[in-house]
């Protein structure tokens, strides 16, 4: 076997749960072969180059091996390289940064301006949830 479909191959590495799900990223244009967008067709050779991108993170792998059927997940490490780099798999995985307000107790609860103060310190620690800052509006 000298060439195989790149969806039967991401498939086959357990890169995709289904084989239709490799086509429709592909389709997507969220995967690329040596730097250029690719069909499902696309026949993939040892050595090629697979970059995909999925949501924050593009991951990168290597062609070591071809293979047709799907593998075990010990034995995808014989047949494709993950060559992500680090800074991409940091963006899984994000610094949290939690602020808590000390109250003394017996307090109880803030007043209006005690309030306002705690609004002031948040300003630059919250970030607005309806803001999307990746971009998946390809769908």
């Amino acid at each position: 076997m000298s060439e195989i479909r790149l969806d039967k191959y991401l498939w086959a590495v357990r890169i995709f749960k289904t084989r239709s799900d490799a086509a429709d990223a592909i389709r997507l244009n969220r995967v690329m072969v040596n730097d250029a967008y690719a069909k499902p067709s696309r026949e993939v050779k040892i050595g090629d180059r697979i970059t995909i991108r999925r949501e924050r993170v593009t991951y990168s792998y290597k062609v070591l091996e071809l293979v047709s059927s799907r593998q075990p997940a010990k034995n995808v490490p014989t047949y494709c390289l993950n060559c992500t780099p680090q800074e991409e798999l940091d963006k899984l995985n994000p610094p949290r940064e939690t602020i808590f307000v000390f109250r003394e107790r017996g307090m109880g609860r803030p007043t209006k301006k005690d309030r306002r103060n705690i609004d002031a310190l948040m300003d630059g620690f919250y970030v607005d949830s309806s803001i999307d800052d990746f971009d998946d509006d390809e769908d």
